[in-house]
């Protein structure tokens, strides 16, 4: 959040006739005002043109306000943040609220926030394994700033705090997705066809009822410096990657069950994380459904020279039952490796007292032999205004990997904002 901006008075006369009179009000702070927000200008374009999507040159071409206000009632904080923007690449005016929460405190060391709100959960940087809400990728993939990477849920969180350890719980009534690619700005690869299409897919959704909700369950504490927590989750996977019998796209159970430490660990700060996904498809012999998935991360940061820092991760998604897979799903040449594994580099230098920033980030994948670089430069000229510029490279040997098939979505962007 940028500072708030004081003005500096001098009121000499007043003071004096304030004394006379006995009469201290001059001397009362000036409360800041609880609404701050920013409006924003950005573009970006593509480096190369998409064949499935011949007429979209743009990936990102946004008017953006957000308003936001925070403030109490009683003992009770409240928060609302709203964006209104003007979408040029899928034409419209779009409104979205991102908070609309309320904080209670129910009792002695319980806390309670419902309403509309973003949750993140984990030690990855721009890497989830035990974070189960909703993450935005058209807004990632566009270049609009990371906070649109998540995206909020309507939802009830519940806190509890002691000494020995702290237990977060969650519950979303309805089920609340990722953001997927869709074929509205970026086109995908269709294993089922085979090819890049930009065919509109909308998946089936789970009912609206109260057995359909999400559940997240987090047990986290520090101890001797280190942070620990534990997992859970009851819900269904967030990407509509299964397929019922009639070949349409849906989403399937998930239950998720991990762990994670951070801690100093030499000159720098370490990390690990762990997820168990448990999914519809026990055995792992149905093609048509994810097969339960281990997840490991580790990672390291530490600042190089003054101003230089850089980190690092590893991340591996080890797919379970892989043999009943093989048997069962046609001999596809377009079935995932057994392992994937993927490296990531943050590198952030900072200068002109922070008024210039370079950023380098890349994903690195060996497995499938794919990348996405995401370097990029922020100048802020004063306190309100800011210009980021960047890019979104996608580089890949194969069509139907993560990265890969994003290729002809590779582009270079810019925002200029001015906070208030």
């Amino acid at each position: 959040m940028l500072p708030s901006l004081f003005a500096i008075t001098t009121l000499c006369q007043p003071l004096l006739a304030a004394e006379e009179w006995g009469d201290d009000s001059w001397g009362e702070e000036e409360e800041s005002t609880p609404w701050h927000g920013f409006v924003e200008l950005s573009a970006g374009a593509r480096l190369d043109s998409d064949p499935v999507l011949p007429d979209e040159d743009l990936t990102l071409a946004d008017m953006r306000a957000q308003l936001e206000i925070a403030d109490y009632i009683g003992g009770n904080r409240y928060s609302l943040k709203a964006d209104l923007y003007a979408d040029g690449v899928e034409h419209g005016l779009h409104g979205e609220l991102r908070e609309a929460l309320l904080d209670i405190s129910p009792g002695q060391n319980l806390d309670l926030r419902i309403g509309q709100q973003i949750l993140t959960w984990g030690t990855g940087d721009l890497l989830f394994i035990n974070d189960m809400f909703p993450k935005d990728w058209v807004s990632y993939f566009s270049g609009r700033d990371d906070q649109y990477l998540k995206a909020p849920s309507a939802s009830a969180k519940l806190s509890y705090y002691n000494e020995a350890a702290n237990i977060d719980l969650v519950w979303t009534p309805l089920f609340t997705s990722d953001r997927f690619i869709d074929g509205e700005r970026f086109s995908y690869f269709d294993a089922m066809s085979g090819q890049q299409t930009a065919q509109h897919l909308v998946p089936l959704d789970p009912e609206e009822t109260p057995d359909n909700g999400e559940l997240a369950l987090r047990l986290h504490g520090t101890q001797a410096g280190t942070e620990w927590a534990l997992y859970a989750y009851r819900g269904f996977w967030k990407q509509p990657n299964a397929m019922t019998a009639a070949g349409d796209a849906y989403f399937s159970r998930l239950n998720t069950y991990g762990a994670s430490v951070r801690g100093n660990l030499g000159a720098g700060i370490a990390n690990a994380e762990l997820g168990w996904y448990e999914g519809e498809d026990h055995r792992g012999d149905d093609p048509r459904l994810p097969n339960d998935q281990l997840r490991l991360l580790v990672g390291y940061e530490q600042e190089l020279v003054a101003n230089l820092t850089a980190a690092t991760q590893y991340y591996l998604e080890w797919i379970q039952d892989y043999s009943a897979l093989t048997r069962t799903d046609g001999n596809s040449r377009f079935r995932p490796d057994e392992k994937r594994h993927v490296w990531t580099l943050r590198l952030t230098y900072r200068m002109m007292q922070d008024n210039l920033i370079l950023s380098w980030f890349n994903y690195w994948s060996p497995s499938d032999e794919d990348m996405f670089l995401r370097p990029s430069v922020t100048y802020r000229f004063d306190d309100s205004t800011s210009l980021v510029t960047g890019a979104n490279i996608f580089v890949g040997e194969k069509e139907h990997t993560f990265f890969g098939q994003f290729e002809d979505a590779s582009s270079v962007y810019a925002r200029l904002r001015y906070s208030f």
